[in-house]
């Protein structure tokens, strides 16, 4: 019988398994090696629907889980790679507890797998499954269910990429000669011991009172607060979400899934969970919930009075009739016990600096840089507000162009950052979205009347941040298409603003720049954000003038060095007033390496105030690396609030951790503390920024010294904070740049040493995002347009201040730009 259901009697099988078959480790199983007598054992976590194959082949897809560290199994989470044992620290149960979340946070965005490309940190695989075994496994698979597979046959898998689970995977079939038997978890069934059908179980739910350590429960639960999914690694995603019940006990669960449609719906504050089988620990007092083998969820609207309808991707689920009572309780329970925001803010109601809700429809996109991305949406209604349009070629918008032309008056730029950025390039233009925690941003400007508001939906997951998909089906998205469909698109090409940002929004060519310029001809580019009492002095009288003195002139610029302008970017420690040049990441890896070779002191792991974990890489240089995660009243934090330590990394596997984690330091080891390396190298990283310290005016301080920013009550992790508990004056971005003026009456060089008012970008920035360059060069190019005669050139009004430099040699009088900003309309 090539499927066969077995019971687990007294620990062992039923019937034993033909003795030929030997197991086989997911590690050995690989393309080119004989597997005929060998056999595959792993736990059931997903299967799909039946389907069939285009000539009527019934397919089934089944996705096992190996066997894995203990702690690792229990939670249904990665293995992490042996520790070593000769020069590491034990993991205890107590220690793999507090550093679960990180230890999954790193496997999965594939830090690991760039630790040690050989490890075995793979713990699923995809089995295939043709013909009469695809129905009858169908028939009586269940979630948690042990799956033993023998005859199997091995192929690359072609979802590796998309799914993250092992290389190859399992074809299977009757017409193969494979057999597969399956170990059931306990349940009811039919008399025969052949019989397919289980009986609906009764499930016990839980008050969230009455939850025990180390327990696995049903239990249902009202929405106090969320995290829509968000990519927590480059397999899965994560879910965050707090519950609540008339026990006035709150639970909070932390979710992993690799499949985004196996993550509970929420839509808003206030509906209603289900979950089965989810794990419950007691971490420093409070109880968490954490997803479990057979994990499974449905969500329900709140609103009193709604529809009944379970949200899953689920096909197969049990509701009883008894629930939709305890739904209904829920319901009112709610209404009156949890506040409950009203309906999400429409564009019309946006107030500048207020954080708001959006449920829209997507009509285009674009990539904007490599940690930022444009979403183009409308609701129908109009921002009472000029609004920012973001800067990028119109090949490079997804989306109708008639449409997106037709509703350039309704559409507002959205600007999404980091975590949310994969997300966002996988929505389908047409789709209603539901964008949480948006921030109107008010651009600054002199004349109120004319400012802007610049969209942004910030990176992290703070306060909700993030996007949800919302089906058709949802009453929201039901209003709100009977709301566009009534719009009436003639009226709205009527409410064209005077205003620059209004006309055009962006510039998509150099026709557009050109007309720009044009309207810039007869008015100032720039701004004077002091000292308005001066007038204006002509550069002759200044160049004839001596040193130092302040001025206001009106000129134009002829030109600008660098012509390259991230060469512009300068390091500046404002105590010694030195300049340096920023180190490229060359230099940066070439220190890792160095101090790869001091392995790890385990007597300096796992203190009061950080847990630490280690590990040896399997390759060649078998690269001791240690990380170690500060902790806050002992206890970890998320990882967009978590500064961590990294001995031995290289710089590829440093800037992955930056992008989970709000700070990362690389150390090393002495005999008595950790310590920073070598101040050529960055202090600390943040996001895409380096810090660095300066060599002359620093006296590094042990690393232990940051325990004090961690035993605070809110550790903010500021990099200024970071600098000074550490003993380093921090270094400074500046943009340095040499502008020749003219006037007609002389030609004066003035210098711009400014660190973001110019610009309005910082220049922490400018090095890693191609769209604040892209942003700086389209500025210059309307400050000094490029092949124009001199007649056609903008005007600059700005202070410039004179001062003296002398040596033993000569005697030189300088100029420098100050209080001087570039117009809004510019940027």
């Amino acid at each position: 019988m090539p499927v066969q259901l077995l019971k687990i009697i007294k620990g062992k099988s039923e019937i034993p398994l033909p003795s030929h078959l030997q197991k086989e480790d997911l590690k050995n199983l690989q393309e080119g090696f004989d597997h005929t007598n060998k056999y595959f054992q792993g736990l059931v976590i997903l299967s799909y629907p039946l389907t069939k194959l285009r000539d009527g082949t019934d397919f089934f897809k089944v996705v096992l889980q190996a066997p894995s560290l203990h702690w690792l199994e229990n939670q249904h989470l990665l293995p992490l790679s042996p520790p070593d044992s000769t020069n590491s620290v034990t993991v205890t149960e107590q220690q793999a507890e507090g550093c679960r979340s990180y230890l999954v946070i790193l496997l999965v965005t594939g830090v690991s797998r760039d630790l040690d490309n050989s490890c075995s940190q793979i713990n699923s695989i995809n089995i295939l499954i043709y013909g009469k075994m695809a129905e009858d496994c169908a028939k009586v698979i269940q979630h948690g269910d042990t799956f033993v597979v023998a005859g199997f046959k091995l192929a690359k898998s072609p979802t590796l990429r998309e799914d993250g689970r092992h290389g190859c995977h399992l074809e299977v079939s009757e017409e193969a000669g494979s057999a597969i038997y399956i170990y059931t978890i306990p349940r009811a069934t039919a008399a025969s011991e052949t019989a397919s059908v289980s009986v609906t179980p009764k499930y016990v739910y839980t008050p969230l009172n009455c939850l025990k350590d180390g327990t696995i429960v049903n239990l249902y639960g009202v929405v106090k607060f969320f995290k829509p999914p968000y990519v927590s690694k480059g397999t899965d995603y994560c879910s965050v979400v707090t519950l609540v019940d008339p026990s006035n006990v709150k639970l909070t669960c932390t979710l992993f899934n690799g499949n985004l449609d196996c993550l509970p719906k929420i839509y808003k504050v206030g509906d209603i969970i289900r979950f089965h089988r989810i794990k419950v620990r007691e971490y420093n007092g409070q109880m968490q919930g954490i997803t479990s083998v057979g994990f499974a969820s449905l969500t329900f609207d709140g609103t009193v009075g709604a529809p009944i309808v379970p949200r899953t991707s689920s096909k197969v689920y049990t509701f009883m009739d008894e629930e939709q009572k305890t739904i209904e309780e829920l319901r009112v329970w709610a209404a009156s016990n949890l506040s409950i925001s009203g309906p999400a803010v429409k564009l019309s109601g946006v107030q500048p600096m207020l954080f708001f809700d959006l449920t829209c429809q997507l009509v285009g996109k674009a990539k904007v840089d490599g940690s930022s991305f444009l979403l183009k949406v409308w609701d129908g209604t109009k921002c009472p507000y000029p609004t920012w349009k973001v800067p990028v070629e119109a090949r490079d918008l997804e989306g109708e162009k008639i449409l997106l032309h037709q509703l350039r008056n309704l559409t507002v730029d959205i600007l999404v950052y980091d975590n949310h950025v994969q997300l966002a390039k996988s929505l389908k233009i047409g789709s209603f979205l539901r964008i949480y925690s948006i921030h109107p941003k008010q651009a600054s400007a002199d004349n109120e009347d004319v400012s802007q508001i610049e969209f942004h939906l910030h990176g992290g997951t703070c306060y909700g941040r993030g996007i949800g998909v919302l089906p058709e089906s949802n009453p929201d998205v039901k209003e709100l298409k009977t709301f566009l469909e009534s719009v009436d698109l003639a009226d709205s090409q009527n409410m064209e603003s005077m205003s620059s940002v209004e006309l055009d929004g962006t510039f998509n060519s150099v026709t557009d720049l050109e007309s720009h310029l044009r309207r810039c001809q007869h008015f100032s580019v720039t701004v004077l954000t002091d000292h308005q009492d001066l007038n204006n002095t002509e550069l002759k009288t200044i160049l004839n003038s001596t040193a130092p003195q302040q001025y206001r002139i009106r000129a134009k610029l002829r030109t600008y060095k660098p012509q390259k302008l991230y060469q512009s970017i300068k390091l500046h420690c404002s105590k010694c007033n030195s300049l340096q040049e920023v180190p490229d990441g060359d230099d940066f890896d070439f220190i890792l390496q160095g101090s790869a070779v001091t392995a790890p002191n385990p007597e300096l792991h796992n203190t009061s105030w950080y847990d630490s974990v280690t590990w040896t890489t399997q390759d060649q240089k078998q690269r001791k690396i240690a990380i170690h995660f500060v902790k806050h009243d002992e206890m970890l934090q998320q990882p967009e609030d978590t500064l961590l330590m990294i001995e031995g990394g290289t710089l590829k596997e440093v800037w992955k951790l930056t992008k989970r984690f709000k700070c990362v330091i690389p150390v090393r080891s002495t005999e008595d503390d950790l310590e920073l390396l070598d101040l050529s190298a960055p202090f600390l990283l943040q996001g895409n920024i380096k810090y660095y310290g300066c060599k002359q005016c620093s006296t590094p301080k042990p690393v232990k010294s940051l325990s004090s920013i961690a035993a605070e009550q809110r550790p903010s992790w500021e990099p200024t904070e970071i600098a000074q508990v550490l003993g380093i004056e921090p270094l400074q971005y500046v943009f340095i740049m040499k502008f020749t003026l003219v006037d007609g009456t002389g030609a004066l060089n003035a210098y711009l040493f400014d660190y973001e008012k110019f610009f309005h970008i910082p220049a922490s920035e400018i090095l890693t995002s191609n769209f604040l360059q892209q942003k700086m060069q389209m500025t210059m190019n309307t400050l000094c347009p490029p092949g124009r005669k001199l007649d056609d050139l903008p005007w600059l009004e700005c202070f410039i201040k004179s001062y003296n430099v002398r040596d033993e040699m000569k005697h030189q009088v300088y100029y420098q730009i100050f209080d001087t900003t570039v117009a809004e309309d510019v940027v």
